[in-house]
């Protein structure tokens, strides 16, 4: 796991060394053991290492073939790297290093670009041709690691981060629909970034750069057909025993490391089965969790701690306090190079911190609920499309919702908040409300704060929503709208938030659930054996009921998430008033609707606060990049 940038140069223009420097400086959180960078023609190559795998100096990137003709730079893991290994010297390769990251270059020199579907890892790497002075650049096919590029006439820049572009000559021009969608989804989804110029390499996408032309393709799709799904001709139970035999593998291929090793644990039945699947593989493993001193509703820490008691593992609890959450609110910002308001990357920043004094490597079960049905979206999708007899009373009721106070913060106004967002969902189609229950809010809401910064972006923003609301339509399944999560949810908000914050603290998080043989079996499976009536991710729970401690059972999902409203409401009110969103600060800066601002603030404090500390927050994230960005 490291950090790469680099540049290619169209016109023969300088590559100035101090960019280069620079960027690999930017980028010292995510490798902080080397920092390295070298010009080959029309490519500069800049590489961060943290090692894992072969941790000597010679591993050490760039790494070249013995001819001198190919260098790579590589971020990322490639578990099956033994087996190519193993193919590739029966063809006479002769390696140098016990890296995979030699046998990634070696496997692209002997087997083409159509090498990358051999790769069961994740990944985002360049390889630059000194005979042809060509630059090939590939990422994984789910998103897992990053990769940003800019280009204008005279070059092209990429790196793992927006901080390692910036570093380079660019150009900071604002993408208004990137901010729109921002402020609906918290995140910023599909290729584009913040800003016009800089875009994100899509999952499963390659780019290739030969003589000034540059290539974009995709190389990977999830293999999936609805209909044959339904079909499925495999029973139930050997279907739960494919899923157990494919788990069990891919958390075996993801403990080989030369560091420190452990795993998140949440108490939830995703990381409960990555753990109970590494106990089998592993002697005294690690496990770590984090919980909150003084909110019980928020703590998991007892059902963690009995997952831990039931497999054995060296069990670590961070509990929480209210100081904690301060620093890591500090941490999140100063790190931050492009808004992301998923609030529990607060949460999984400080895990990572703690996580990192104690080993380098860490599996998360993140990923089981996109793939197998288990967010309570999901529920209301399966009820909705049933038309059951309790989706058309919660559906008729509609309007005793709407009255009723609604807050993400106690258990009974949380529940209020769900009903209404069930209710309004059920008037929609199969789009548009995957959409809409992706959205913390809707299209009206950035409309309405941005003034008259969304008309002008507004054929780009239903582009992106179109590019990933598509699939899910009347004729299909629950399926598709899983299949819209992975293509959004997870690559965008999920996997970006622990990438971010597992790099802040120059750790690894490996994510099982993520194996690309799990995720095609996945979508091989029936909606029936995924979620019905009674159980979410059914499936999952049904194929290591034997295995995992039965009190995880009929427990309530709480999620992931910080307890904001409080914290807003005292700690920070000053802050947020006076400084963040204060009205001469917003009618100076020109951006936002102030009458909006006003009334968000007013809310915040209200009696019935809704949704509004998440739009908060994701004010606050904002301003903090564009005072160091823009401002």
């Amino acid at each position: 796991m490291c950090g790469i940038a680099g540049a290619y140069s169209f016109k023969h223009k300088i590559v100035e060394q101090q960019w280069l420097q620079n960027a690999a400086t930017s980028l010292n959180k995510r490798g902080p053991d080397n920092q390295n960078f070298v010009t080959i023609g029309s490519a500069s190559l800049v590489h961060a290492r943290l090692s894992i795998i072969d941790t000597s100096v010679g591993a050490n990137q760039p790494i070249y073939d013995e001819s001198g003709r190919y260098a790579i730079i590589f971020n990322g893991e490639i578990f099956n790297f033994q087996t190519i290994r193993e193919e590739l010297l029966q063809k006479g390769v002769q390696f140098k290093t016990h890296s995979d990251t030699e046998v990634l270059l070696y496997a692209y020199i002997h087997f083409g670009e159509s090498f990358l579907h051999k790769l069961n890892g994740f990944f985002a790497f360049a390889i630059h041709d000194k005979e042809t002075d060509a630059l090939f650049i590939a990422c994984d096919r789910f998103g897992i690691k990053p990769l940003y590029y800019y280009k204008d006439e005279d070059y092209f820049f990429f790196g793992s981060e927006l901080k390692s572009i910036l570093q380079f000559p660019v150009k900071k021009e604002i993408n208004w629909s990137s901010v729109s969608l921002y402020f609906q989804l918290n995140y910023i989804p599909g290729k584009n970034s913040i800003f016009k110029n800089i875009q994100r390499l899509e999952p499963g996408h390659n780019i290739t750069i030969q003589n000034s032309q540059l290539t974009i393709q995709k190389w990977y799709t999830i293999p999936y057909n609805a209909l044959e799904a339904e079909q499925n001709q495999l029973s139930y139970e050997e279907q739960k025993k494919k899923l157990v035999e494919l788990m069990d593998d891919s958390v075996r291929l993801r403990l080989i490391a030369d560091v420190p090793l452990g795993a998140f644990l949440s108490g939830g039945i995703d990381s409960s089965v990555v753990t109970a699947m590494a106990a089998r593989h592993t002697k005294n493993l690690n496990t770590f969790s984090i919980g909150f001193e003084d909110n019980d509703f928020f703590d998991e820490t007892p059902f963690a701690n009995l997952v831990a008691k039931h497999f054995k593992t060296n069990h670590t609890v961070f509990k929480l306090k209210n100081d904690d959450l301060f620093e890591s609110l500090h941490e999140l910002l100063e790190y931050t190079d492009e808004p992301f308001a998923d609030s529990s990357a607060l949460l999984v920043n400080i895990l990572s911190k703690f996580t990192r004094k104690h080993v380098t490597v860490a599996l998360s079960g993140d990923a089981g609920d996109e793939l197998f049905a288990g967010y309570n979206k999901h529920y209301g999708e399966w009820q909705t499309r049933s038309n059951s007899w309790q989706a058309n009373i919660i559906h008729l009721l509609q309007p005793v919702w709407e009255k009723l106070p609604k807050s993400r913060s106690g258990k009974i106004s949380n529940k209020v908040r769900q009903l209404e967002r069930f209710a309004i969902g059920m008037d929609l189609s199969p789009a548009e409300r995957w959409w809409r229950w992706c959205c913390i809010n809707d299209l009206s809401f950035s409309e309405r704060l941005l003034n008259d910064k969304v008309d002008s972006a507004m054929t780009e923003i239903i582009e992106t929503r179109q590019q990933f609301s598509s699939v899910v339509n009347f004729d299909g399944t629950l399926n598709d709208d899983l299949l819209a999560d992975v293509g959004m949810v997870l690559p965008y908000d999920m996997l970006v938030k622990v990438d971010r914050m597992s790099m802040r603290n120059s750790l690894e998080v490996r994510v099982p659930f993520l194996d690309y043989r799990i995720v095609e079996f996945a979508f091989t499976l029936p909606v029936s054996s995924k979620i019905n009536g009674n159980i979410k991710k059914k499936i999952v729970q049904d194929a290591f009921r034997d295995v995992l401690p039965q009190e995880l059972y009929n427990r309530p999902k709480k999620g992931f998430e910080v307890p904001l409203l409080q914290w807003f409401r005292t700690d920070l009110k000053d802050k947020i008033l006076n400084d963040w969103l204060s009205d001469e600060y917003i009618k100076a800066q020109g951006i936002f609707n102030v009458e909006m601002i006003q009334q968000l603030k007013l809310q915040l404090f209200s009696n019935n606060p809704g949704d509004v500390h998440a739009q908060i927050w994701a004010l606050i994230v904002f301003q903090n990049f564009w005072r160091k960005y823009m401002d």
